[in-house]
């Protein structure tokens, strides 16, 4: 009976490696991880990585780089939400930077506005790391900030916690 193939928790562990494997962003089940360009590129690493041998030097490089992109992810999402707390949205950080495919831009006028806000936090700030290139997902956080009339002030925090150094300046 425990090795039955009627056993609903027999694969219990397998699904939740899988899943791990899957949650290229934060959120555990988000199917949702493959509609962004720069959730693909994940998603294509971890195909390719666990198609390689684990002794092999290509897979300990591709695990590494998985590995550094995850962190990165992580990290910018930490300070992201830290700014959003200082603000004043404890409550609220979480759910202001959950993204999935069924998230929309709550005003077609503001999708110019928060592009260019997130370009300039991106050129005038070190909130995204220096090699990052912009996330879509971001931008749909932007337009949030809009709506509750809050970027201009992220904006100022972003500045003011993670200023933008000089190159070489570490």
């Amino acid at each position: 009976p425990l090795c039955s193939n009627n056993n609903p928790y027999a694969s219990f562990g397998a699904t939740l490696a899988r899943d791990e494997e899957q949650n290229l962003w934060s959120t555990p089940h988000d199917v949702t991880h493959t509609e962004a360009d720069d959730d693909r590129v994940l998603y294509n690493m971890i195909v390719v990585r666990n198609q390689l041998d684990k002794d092999s030097e290509e897979w300990q490089k591709l695990n590494y780089d998985i590995y550094t992109l995850r962190q990165t992810r992580k990290e910018v999402r930490s300070r992201w939400k830290h700014i959003l707390e200082d603000l004043g949205f404890q409550k609220e950080a979480d759910s202001l930077l959950s993204v999935t495919k069924l998230s929309i831009i709550s005003d077609s006028q503001n999708m110019g506005k928060a592009r260019d806000i997130l370009l300039k936090l991106s050129e005038e700030t070190n909130i995204f790391p220096t090699s990052w290139e912009l996330s879509e997902r971001y931008l749909f956080v932007v337009d949030r900030l809009i709506a509750l009339d809050a970027a201009d002030e992220f904006f100022k925090m972003a500045s003011v916690a993670y200023p933008k150094r000089p190159s070489g300046e570490r």
